[in-house]
């Protein structure tokens, strides 16, 4: 990457629900890896949202960062914490970044006073968002959003036929708020491109075998995960799991690999996202142009490599 593409790094705030599938936290590493992008605040939704900051923190610790954490809107009583083992003894307070009791606000304040777009990268319900856009209405015309939402017309391992995505599923009237808001940009990555993401053979090697603390961290996350995840058995010695979010992180700076359409989209009560000339336009990553290209791009963005 050039000097001058560093200079205008695009400022974005990361939405997540990190701690319940692991890929939220292979997309955290790529995001604080990629030099494009300046990441202003991360905010956590849905489930136990301060375990949730209690792994971005311990994670940013390790990476030497010291990026806002905003703790946001959820129900601790209805989570599931499956890296909960690896931030059992870790005091959220040795984290030298700021935390914010009150994200939502936290994330309304950041870009009602930034004087550029800031870009929402979205990966879990969309809870936080709505309710911020409720406070600031104005809030979608300074922002772009990017979400990790949807099932268009391949569901989970590429199967033919849509399926209730998990994110859109868990809270779909917030996804719909954010849909019919006028965000300067509104793109997703549905399951049709990022379900077919994972890494195996010498790919996943390379980031098994680091000896870098920030994917040593990664590794023992996944093994805790695969070890208490009850929906999926993987094989942590030889392959990631489904790395659905790491698309929408490349999408907060990139095109390149993947093929976009505009696709009229209706969110359905019970989760669906069905193509539908009454629905609201959004942006769709909708099928990959060059998929190995990108699993290269991800293993040098995982491993710091530019």
């Amino acid at each position: 990457m050039g000097g001058d593409y560093i200079m205008n790094k695009i400022p974005v705030i990361l939405d997540t629900d990190i701690g319940t599938d692991i890929d939220d936290t292979w997309a955290l590493i790529m995001l604080i890896n990629s030099p494009e992008l300046d990441v202003k605040l991360i905010t956590t939704v849905s489930g136990d949202t301060i375990y949730r900051a209690k792994i971005i923190a311990k994670i940013l610790k390790i990476a030497g960062k010291k990026i806002p954490i905003g703790i946001g809107i959820g129900d601790p009583k209805n989570s599931l914490n499956f890296q909960e083992p690896f931030v059992r003894d870790f005091d959220i307070n040795s984290y030298e970044g700021e935390i914010y009791e009150d994200g939502i606000q936290a994330m309304v304040d950041l870009i009602k006073n930034s004087e550029e777009p800031i870009t929402i990268v979205s990966i879990g319900p969309a809870t936080n968002i709505a309710k911020a856009i409720e406070i600031y209405p104005d809030l979608p015309k300074k922002c772009n959003f990017v979400g990790m939402h949807g099932s268009i017309y391949k569901g989970y391992g590429g199967k033919d036929g849509r399926d209730p995505e998990a994110n859109v599923k868990s809270d779909v009237l917030s996804l719909r708020r954010v849909f019919s808001s006028n965000f300067i940009s509104k793109l997703i990555t549905p399951l049709d491109t990022c379900g077919l993401v994972f890494l195996d053979g010498e790919r996943y090697k390379k980031i098994y075998n680091s000896e870098k603390p920030i994917l040593k961290a990664l590794i023992e996350n996944y093994k805790i995960w695969a070890k208490l995840v009850t929906w999926t058995k993987v094989d942590s010695e030889n392959h990631s799991s489904t790395l659905f979010d790491t698309v929408a992180v490349y999408l907060a700076y990139s095109h390149e690999f993947l093929e976009i359409e505009p696709i009229k989209i209706k969110v359905t009560d019970d989760g669906y996202t069905v193509p539908d000339e009454k629905g609201d336009e959004i942006l769709v990553a909708i099928r990959w142009k060059d998929l190995n290209a990108f699993l290269d791009h991800l293993v040098e963005r995982l491993m710091g490599e530019e």
